[in-house]
C-alpha cells in the first residue's frame, strides 16, 4: 500500500509535466483536472477508514473545489503583477481561508454541489485574458523530481492524518492544491505568467471531471463499496471528453477582440 501511495500520484505528475512540454498549457491544465490526487487518497481512506468515512470525505472534497478554483484564479491574477513567491503565498492564503469557512459549514451534499457548481460556472470570467508563449525550456529533471515528491508527501500526510482530523478535513486536505501550486510555480519560473494563467484556466475547466468523480463517490460508495471507484473513474473520463470540447471551441470574434494579450 505504501508503495502505491509513493508511485501513483508522482507518476501522474510526471505525465502532466511532459504533456505540458509537448502540447502546451491547455492540455496540461485540462489533464490535471482529473482526480489524480483526490482519487488515490479517497481510495486509501476507504480501505483504511471505511467506505462511509470515504464517502463523507468525498462530499467535503466536492465542496473544496470552491477553494481550489479560488486558488487557481488568485494565483493567475497575482502572477501577472508579482513574482512567484507572492503569488504562491497569497493564493495559498485564499485557499486556506476558503477551506476554513467550508469546514465550519454543516456537512451537506446539496451544499457541496452548489459550492462546486458556483465555482465552476464563475471561473471562466475570473481569469486574466492572456496570450501564452507556448515554447520554452524543457523542465529540468530536478524540478520534475520535486513535483513528484510533493505529490507523494501530500498523499502520505492526508492518509496518515485522516484518523485524527476526521472525514471533513480529510476531504478538504485531499483537494489541497499541491498539483496546482507545484505546476504554477514552475510554469511561472520557466514559461512566464501568461503561460501559467492559461494552465490554471484549463485546470479549472478540467475540474468538471473532478467534480463528477467526487459526486459519484459521495452517492455510490456506501451502497456499492469499492466498485464505486470504477464507476467514478468512468464518469470522470467521460466528463473529461465533454470539457475537451470546451477547450477546443473557438472564441467568437467579439470575445476575441475584447481580449488583451499579456506578454512577458
Amino acid at each position: 500500500m505504501l508503495i502505491l501511495k509513493l508511485l501513483v500520484i508522482p507518476g501522474f505528475l510526471l505525465l502532466i509535466s511532459l504533456a505540458g512540454k509537448r502540447w502546451g498549457p491547455s492540455v496540461a491544465g485540462w489533464l490535471s483536472g482529473l482526480p489524480v490526487v483526490v482519487g488515490p487518497i479517497l481510495f486509501f481512506l476507504a480501505i483504511e477508514q471505511g467506505q462511509v468515512f470515504a464517502a463523507q470525505s468525498a462530499t467535503a472534497a466536492l465542496s473544496a473545489m470552491f477553494a481550489m478554483i479560488a486558488f487557481c484564479v488568485t494565483y493567475a491574477q497575482v502572477a501577472q503583477r508579482a513574482s512567484w513567491p507572492w503569488a504562491l503565498v497569497i493564493s495559498l492564503s485564499v485557499w486556506a481561508t476558503a477551506a476554513v469557512v467550508l469546514s465550519l459549514t454543516p456537512p451537506s451534499l446539496v451544499f457541496s454541489v452548489i459550492a462546486a457548481a458556483t465555482a465552476l460556472l464563475a471561473a471562466p470570467y475570473l481569469f486574466p485574458s492572456v496570450q501564452p508563449i507556448v515554447s520554452g525550456p524543457v523542465p529540468k529533471s530536478d524540478k520534475l523530481l520535486l513535483r513528484m515528491i510533493a505529490g507523494a508527501l501530500l498523499t502520505l500526510a492526508v492518509t496518515l492524518l485522516a484518523s485524527t482530523v476526521g472525514e471533513r478535513w480529510s476531504g478538504l486536505l485531499a483537494v489541497f492544491p499541491v498539483l496546482g501550486s507545484v505546476m504554477a510555480v514552475f510554469s511561472q519560473q520557466t514559461r512566464g505568467p501568461a503561460f501559467t494563467a492559461a494552465l490554471l484556466r484549463a485546470t479549472a475547466t478540467g475540474m468538471y471531471s473532478f467534480a463528477a468523480f467526487c459526486l459519484v463517490l459521495a452517492l455510490a460508495l456506501p451502497g456499492m463499496g469499492l466498485t464505486a471507484f470504477a464507476l467514478g473513474v468512468a464518469v470522470s473520463v467521460g466528463m473529461l471528453g465533454v470539457t475537451k470540447r470546451l477547450l477546443a471551441k473557438p472564441m467568437s470574434p467579439t470575445a476575441d477582440a475584447g481580449r488583451t494579450a499579456i506578454k512577458r
